[in-house]
């Protein structure tokens, strides 16, 4: 879906809601929040009020939305975002060896922190995806927590502006 800014600001805040409630991955309180700071000069101002929205959150609020994202590679039902995302990175064309890998990863990751592995795969191929999970297993709670806010940030991004 292509955003208009124009558009955008002149919606009520149920279709706010409604149209911008999956940017972050079935989290509706974060277009719910940023209401109230309409008019947006452009889809950039609106980015970053929504990070902001989600800076301020509480750590509990902030795993929340970590945690609704779906495991990279997985065949469970995601939002039609993620969906697509994920073909353009070839994940839904794994081979039974390359689905094996992703699933064993997955769980040391899950099991490691307590929340799926965030990576905007738009910016990534199965190759590099797989390197960041293996590099990215060594960091600490807090260094993971971090980089899934960052990459969930960029996803928003991406789903904005295209």
């Amino acid at each position: 879906m292509e955003y208009q800014i124009a558009e955008i600001n002149e919606l009520s805040q149920p279709d706010f809601i409604a149209t911008l409630g999956g940017i972050f991955e079935d989290s509706p309180w974060v277009a719910e929040r940023v209401y109230d700071k309409r008019p947006f000069a452009d889809l950039s101002s609106l980015h970053q009020a929504m990070v902001e929205v989600v800076r301020n959150a509480s750590l509990e609020e902030q795993l929340e939305l970590i945690r609704s994202h779906p495991d990279l590679g997985s065949k469970v039902k995601m939002s039609e975002s993620s969906v697509q995302e994920q073909a353009g990175a070839g994940l839904d064309r794994l081979s039974s060896e390359e689905y094996e890998r992703f699933q064993l990863l997955n769980k040391a990751y899950k099991d490691k922190f307590a929340f799926p592995f965030i990576i905007a795969v738009k910016n990534h191929t199965k190759e590099s995806i797989l390197d960041a999970f293996s590099m990215r297993l060594e960091n600490s709670r807090q260094a993971e927590i971090e980089r899934a806010l960052e990459e969930i940030y960029q996803i928003a991004w991406l789903r904005l502006s295209n």
